[in-house]
């Protein structure tokens, strides 16, 4: 097992893999951000990003090279790291490592080209408007990790509804690093749906993200399917990927 040291050689593993590179959390200089580590073992790659609301572990690569890398890691690391990887590679693990539990299935979705989309009745919000959305989430979106105050979420971009009223759709460039641009937070009025602010407005955030990162990305519950059509005539990619851990005894 080699420990990388820098996002390039985290960015020469992924093989054009934006996952990798997203947990890298990368702020420039070729370093990668803080506190997070990773490895190489043979044909796979390990990154362990530290995170306030779950530690993660991103893997890819031969399952067995990533079973000896993950058992490794998770031994040092601990057991607070949630691997993710693409769904036959997290069952090969489950069934290689005993301990290991599957948690969920989601769908890891990614572009490098402008979505195309018309966006403009949308904007960057300011802070009285961020905070405006806030109650969105309560109602519509409580288990959203992207939420306004909360740490990592760097700005907030939707279509403003009436002065002094909550916005009317909103969407988050959230967790982005360098070589990979990331977006949540996607919430909508139930008032307003159907009428393509979500997809305007996550169409504004993501072309941000590609012109700023290369690459922008996403993850979607692989049961969402409204949204996945919308990411999908957005231009994004789709791969499913699983997630899974080893509980704390």
């Amino acid at each position: 097992m080699r420990e990388l040291e820098r996002l390039s050689d985290v960015e020469r593993c992924a093989a054009g893999d934006g996952q990798p590179v997203w947990a890298a959390q990368g702020r420039g200089g070729d370093r990668l951000g803080p506190g997070v580590r990773a490895w190489r073992h043979g044909a796979a790659l390990a990154v362990a990003s530290p995170s306030a609301q779950q530690d993660r572990l991103a893997v890819r690569g031969d399952a067995a090279d990533a079973a000896v890398l993950v058992r490794r890691v998770l031994d040092e690391a601990g057991p607070s790291y949630r691997l993710l990887g693409e769904a036959p590679l997290i069952d090969a693990l489950v069934r290689r490592l005993p301990g290991l539990v599957p948690v969920h299935r989601f769908l890891w979705m990614e572009t490098t080209t402008r979505s195309g989309v018309a966006t403009a009745d949308v904007r960057w919000l300011d802070a009285d408007e961020v905070e405006a959305a806030a109650p969105l989430f309560d109602r519509y979106f409580p288990d959203s990790y992207a939420r306004p105050g909360r740490a990592g979420v760097r700005r907030w971009a939707g279509a403003p509804g009436d002065a002094g009223t909550e916005p009317l759709a909103v969407a988050a460039d959230a967790w982005s690093a360098a070589g990979c641009g990331f977006m949540g937070g996607v919430v909508t009025h139930p008032a307003a749906r159907g009428r393509g602010l979500a997809r305007a407005v996550c169409g504004f955030v993501l072309d941000a993200l590609v012109q700023r990162h290369g690459r922008a990305a996403l993850m979607v519950m692989a049961d969402n399917a409204p949204a996945i059509a919308t990411y999908e005539r957005l231009g994004l990619t789709k791969r499913l990927f699983g997630a899974a851990h080893r509980p704390e005894r």
